[in-house]
């Protein structure tokens, strides 16, 4: 049995913004945090979010993307919506879970047509330190 603040990263699509957040929260907050994503949605893990989140030292090619269903009886504590979609459709979780919105831009959204990859990638990178920054102050910031 887990001391940690069990925490679900929630997002649309769980492709970009949720994985970044659940990877910097491993990285960063894992010895207080035990860090999930999921989405309402299934869809399949960014390779830009893989990308840029590599480049700052943070593997997460071991995550996929998953349906909040699946993580609905890991007993969450604070679920994090991460995109106004998310959180306007977040399902009750058993127990008292806390709802907390904190949204970020959507990359995929932001870069839709943009050709010149070092100008998609600045994107994503501006979006993955937002999220590094947020995730920095939890579970302060979600008492």
């Amino acid at each position: 049995m887990s001391d940690k603040l069990k925490v679900l990263f929630l997002c649309t699509g769980n492709s970009c913004r949720s994985q970044m957040a659940e990877g910097w929260a491993r990285h960063l907050r894992g010895e207080v945090i035990e860090a999930y994503s999921a989405g309402v949605k299934k869809t399949q893990l960014n390779p830009y979010a893989v990308k840029v989140m590599w480049e700052v030292g943070v593997d997460i090619t071991g995550q996929h993307s998953k349906l909040v269903g699946e993580v609905m009886d890991a007993g969450i504590d604070v679920v994090v919506t991460v995109c106004q979609h998310a959180h306007d459709t977040c399902p009750v979780f058993p127990g008292e879970a806390k709802v907390v919105h904190r949204g970020f831009d959507d990359p995929p959204a932001l870069t839709e047509g943009v050709e010149d990859p070092e100008e998609r990638l600045a994107v994503y990178r501006r979006v993955r330190d937002e999220i590094k920054a947020y995730v920095e102050t939890l579970p302060r910031a979600i008492a």
